[in-house]
């Protein structure tokens, strides 16, 4: 009976180190695989870099970056340190280089950081006990530019355009809105609120926008004058007409006193006429028969005349 105890005992003692032993070679295994995922925000236009594990250089065999952005096939930088040799593959972004000489900081640049930079980074740097890794998830960020006008009715509109994620805006006095949002194909987001205020009492609205790159505030008085933009846009719409009636006002008034003109220019004087018709009257007196014959008629008369009173003086 004792003798079977101490087997029992001796079974449980070995299982227990053979237990010990696996969980100690599972975690040197672990720590040799050491693996950061980082998240990382980057303003675009910026500079930014990325480091590898903190690794003595002395003990570093090989450091690789893999990029993986996009659709493209990933980009592999790679740093060998005997013999001190760089090599790469699939890397045409002449803006993602080495911070200084990889054999002594291995640290990735990215200058100037473009919104197509967004994606995941991976430094492996290998050593004789082990893989270390750092990885970062690159998020661009895009700040958007930050408008308030007021509206017609006692409405006002707050946007943000082009921002990169999509901003969020809030209102005080909160009031009657209306969001809406427009994608563009570089992956910014423009987001406009409209508020209405139905309540006479309010008069100054502020609406805040709320960024990962700032946070932003603006404010305005609604007044009664917004509600003339129909009138405005009346008045647009009738405008072109005005013009084209005044236009053509003026070029009848033109084409009056061109007429006018002419006829002043063809009208002939008194005395231009005479001397005109001077030269026709005797003209007519001298060939025309009529005239002769009635002439001659009176001639012979007034002869006949004077004969008859001298006869009569005679007697």
């Amino acid at each position: 009976m004792p003798c079977s105890w101490r087997t029992s005992d001796l079974q449980l003692l070995l299982m227990l180190t053979v237990f010990l032993v696996a969980e100690c070679i599972s975690a040197s295994s672990n720590s040799t695989q050491q693996l950061v995922d980082i998240s990382l925000p980057v303003l675009v236009d910026t500079k930014a870099v990325l480091s590898c594990p903190p690794i003595l250089s002395t003990n570093v065999l090989i450091t690789t970056w893999e990029i993986f952005v996009g659709d493209k096939p990933p980009c592999i930088r790679t740093h060998r340190r005997d013999p001190n040799k760089i090599s790469k593959i699939n890397c045409t972004d002449e803006r993602m280089t080495w911070l200084y000489r990889p054999d002594q900081i291995p640290a990735l640049q990215i200058d100037p950081v473009a919104i197509t930079h967004e994606g995941y980074y991976r430094c492996t740097v290998a050593t004789p006990i082990g893989n270390f890794h750092h990885g970062y998830q690159l998020q661009v960020l895009v700040a958007p530019e930050v408008t308030l006008f007021q509206s017609e009715h006692r409405s006002a509109v707050c946007k943000a355009v082009s921002g990169r994620p999509a901003a969020r805006i809030s209102w005080t006095p909160e009031g009657d809105c209306v969001p809406a949002y427009e994608y563009w194909s570089n992956g910014t987001v423009t987001v406009q609120s409209m508020c209405h205020w139905a309540d006479g009492n309010v008069s100054i609205v502020s609406c805040s926008v709320f960024h990962e790159t700032g946070n932003w505030s603006r404010s305005i008085e609604l007044n009664p004058g917004a509600k003339t933009s129909k009138t405005l846009i009346i008045l647009y719409s009738i405008l072109p007409i005005i013009i084209v009636v005044i236009m053509g006002f003026v070029w009848l008034l033109k084409i009056i006193g061109c007429r006018k003109y002419k006829l002043k220019k063809t009208e002939p004087t008194p005395g231009v006429e005479e001397d005109e018709m001077q030269p026709y009257a005797s003209y007519t007196e001298k060939n025309n028969p009529l005239y002769d014959t009635t002439n001659r008629v009176k001639t012979s008369q007034v002869l006949q005349n004077e004969v008859d009173g001298m006869n009569i003086h005679t007697l």
